[in-house]
């Protein structure tokens, strides 16, 4: 497995972690953006990292039948990892604001379910998939993600498994460091398309 400093040299080496101010989908304000995109657009550091990852949820959830993601950036992740571990992988879109399966995914009753984002920061994208999860009678084994950016913020309590954690500040609009006032804000992500 990949150490937190060997996974940091990567996600720095491919702009997956970038410096600047950024606005982000929760409206919060950082100094630091995780892109997970642009790791996922190299391969080969991509691939050092999704091994890794697949390890680490070897060891923690036992029984899997599913891997679910949410769209956008979940999707590449979730196939890579499923690719891995030889599971199914589906996603879920989100039409109306509200993330449905489409394309005739399916989850039968009683599948053991892994949700693999790119980021977790809030949970909540995760927690609309395990929704999706418990109304269609599958049952939720748990989470995984490349960064957990969840610190105190986030409404999983329990059961990720991450490649690596990363504590990056937030702020509100109001309440901005002095170095972030004097840069141009900018919105990345893709929670609004």
């Amino acid at each position: 497995m990949l150490s937190y400093e060997e996974s940091l040299k990567i996600l720095k080496e491919t702009n997956a972690l970038i410096e600047g101010h950024f606005i982000l989908s929760s409206g919060l304000h950082s100094s630091q953006y995780v892109q997970c995109a642009q790791l996922l657009s190299k391969p080969t550091q991509s691939n050092a990292i999704c091994k890794s990852l697949s390890e680490k949820i070897i060891n923690k959830f036992k029984e899997i039948d599913i891997i679910l993601s949410p769209a956008m950036g979940g999707i590449i992740i979730g196939y890579e990892i499923a690719k891995l571990l030889e599971k199914e992988t589906i996603f879920t879109e989100r039409i109306d604001g509200k993330f449905v399966l489409r394309r005739n995914f399916n989850i039968p009753k009683n599948s053991k379910v892994l949700i693999v984002e790119d980021v977790i920061t809030t949970g909540k994208s995760s927690m609309e998939c395990s929704e999706i999860i418990t109304k269609l009678g599958g049952q939720l084994v748990g989470f995984a993600c490349i960064i957990d950016r969840t610190n105190t913020n986030s409404i999983i309590k329990e059961n990720i498994v991450s490649q690596i954690k990363l504590n990056i500040p937030t702020y509100s609009k109001d309440n901005l460091p002095k170095e972030l006032l004097e840069i141009k804000a900018i919105k990345p992500g893709s929670r609004n398309l």
